[in-house]
């Protein structure tokens, strides 16, 4: 290989594992999202960890992470707006990144 075809190679890895860590990032945002919901909703324990795992995969019905403040604020029965649960996301994404570098 030449020296080109090295960094091609190395440009690849990276991308590809950025976006690993993007998808890993968004999961668990996703899922402390879930799992600071279920604790509004008086759930701790088992209960809380299947509502977290509900909203995982509810960030899966489109693209983007509308679908999963639609998800919450229904299942929350207007007690929060949809801008506090998404700047709450926002933390959480924070949050879970922190913790993804930290498990490296």
């Amino acid at each position: 290989m030449t020296t080109f075809d090295d960094r091609e190679s190395a440009f690849e890895n990276k991308f590809a594992h950025d976006e690993e860590m993007n998808f890993k990032a968004d999961a668990r945002a996703n899922k402390l999202l879930g799992l600071w919901a279920a604790d509004l909703q008086g759930k701790s324990g088992d209960d809380a960890e299947a509502y977290a795992k509900t909203v995982v995969l509810a960030d899966f019905e489109e693209a983007g992470h509308e679908d999963v403040v639609r998800k919450v604020v229904a299942d929350l029965e207007g007690k929060i707006t949809s801008e506090e649960i998404r700047a709450k996301r926002a933390e959480l994404l924070a949050v879970a990144k922190e913790q993804l570098m930290g498990e490296i």
